[in-house]
């Protein structure tokens, strides 16, 4: 396995966490950086590789968050670390709408191959998941002509005005930074664990729903695209019952309606497969990725077919630094360990070992409500024992308990009671084992 730096793959406390040299330079940071945000673990990061970041103090934590889905690779994969260096040194930028470059045809011509599908299709190079899922909408509703957006409850897009208004969550993504566009609609979500109509497969109920208040509240004939994540992150990683995507995408095939699946979180081997809707079969017209793409640098996507990425007029899509050289190395780079270390695989070796441990731990730990994920993307949904009522404390006393004794972990969810693992993929065996336990542990304190 390629794993970047070569550190050692340990999980190491030489301090408590945090330590005095991080504690210092989190001062620093309150005085430097805008309050408004956030930090999952009061550290400050020296090295990272493997499934391990070492931070100022020598600390050696065990990570389970990969920068939320991104290092997927590994940090400062080896690949990845070698194409960026050639990069650098033969230019950094250019802006590929005044003198393109091959690294950017390159990267289009790989997500054309691997996105699902076999039809001709082309691909439009971004910064973030929010700009791809912006320009996707954008070429939706240029191509269909129409207007109407629908979205999910519990669904996250980004930060931009446009995905704050896709984004369910209020807080703390949208609270006091109204208005927002108009014409986006939001529907039922299918949700196995809190579906009152679920007895097992709530696609039908929840289906026949979200088709009825299409037609009824919208029209079909006015919706220009359906929106939509595969498998839920922040929302709390929730996977739809069976059914309930193919569902959607017959029902945009029909109404002339494009399917646009959200592969920011899920993509690139995360869930077992390059891409989550292979899960189903879905093929979607247009679907957007970025996160897991680059190793670690900023790149996004929007992949689909041919006929709708070639309707938008001349210089209607673009910005200064979508595509950039270097971050176009990177993806290479990254999809090159993704092939050739088969992470694909990999994901799903590392999903049973955490699906297998978070089981036993729902046989014995009534705090958790439901197991759920797919790969190596799982995650646990918290609750007061004996009801379904979200348990936050949990949850924070959980994460808490982790951070201290070594290792990253992040939280989820619409209720704030999700703990979700993204180890990155070449984690070795034993790390991610020692990590389960300790997760355990705090489930046992809290």
């Amino acid at each position: 396995m390629s794993s970047g730096p070569h550190i050692e793959q340990v999980r190491k406390l030489l301090t408590s966490i945090p330590g005095p040299k991080s504690q210092e330079l989190i001062k620093r940071r309150a005085e430097a950086v805008s309050a408004s945000l956030g930090m999952a673990i009061p550290v400050v990061v020296e090295r990272a590789g493997g499934g391990v970041i070492v931070d100022v103090d020598g600390n050696s934590i065990i990570d389970m968050g990969a920068g939320i889905a991104v290092v997927n690779v590994g940090n400062s994969a080896d690949r990845v670390v070698k194409n960026v260096k050639e990069q650098v040194e033969a230019f950094t930028h250019t802006c590929f709408m005044i003198a393109p470059y091959m690294g950017y045809i390159q990267v289009c011509e790989a997500l054309n191959r691997l996105t699902p599908g076999d039809h001709k299709k082309k691909s439009a190079l971004f910064n973030s998941g929010a700009e791809a899922v912006e320009n996707a909408v954008k070429i939706a509703r240029n191509f269909t002509k129409r207007q109407a957006v629908v979205v999910f409850e519990h669904g996250y897009h980004g930060r931009t005005n446009l995905t704050m208004a896709m984004t369910a969550k209020n807080m703390p993504y949208k609270d006091g930074f109204g208005p927002f566009t108009p014409e986006v609609y939001r529907m039922p979500m299918s949700y196995p664990y809190r579906c009152d109509s679920c007895s097992g497969s709530c696609q039908e109920s929840v289906l026949d729903t979200v088709l009825h208040k299409i037609e009824k509240e919208i029209g079909a004939q006015n919706v220009a695209c359906i929106v939509i994540e595969p498998i839920l992150g922040e929302g709390g990683f929730i996977v739809p019952c069976k059914g309930f995507l193919p569902g959607l995408s017959k029902f945009c095939k029909e109404n002339g309606i494009l399917f646009i699946a959200d592969e920011v979180q899920t993509g690139f081997a995360r869930t077992g497969q390059m891409f989550a809707c292979e899960d189903e079969s879905i093929v979607p017209d247009l679907i957007t990725t970025a996160k897991g793409i680059a190793g670690g640098l900023p790149l996004a996507a929007v992949t689909g077919r041919a006929d709708v990425m070639d309707s938008i007029h001349a210089s209607g899509l673009g910005g200064t630094f979508g595509g950039s050289p270097i971050a176009c190395a990177a993806a290479l780079g990254a999809i090159a360990t993704i092939e050739e270390e088969n992470l694909v695989e990999r994901a799903n070796e590392l999903g049973l070992i955490m699906r297998n441990s978070l089981e036993a731990m729902k046989k014995k730990y009534p705090i958790i409500g439901d197991v759920r994920g797919r790969g190596a993307m799982q995650a646990l949904e918290l609750v007061i024992p004996g009801s379904k009522e979200p348990n936050p404390t949990a949850l924070t006393s959980i994460i808490k308990y982790c951070q201290q004794n070594g290792v990253l972990i992040l939280s989820a969810g619409t209720y704030s009671n999700v703990i979700r693992l993204l180890p990155p993929l070449v984690m070795p065996e034993h790390l991610l084992k020692e990590a389960l336990e300790v997760l355990e542990a705090g489930l046992a304190q809290a």
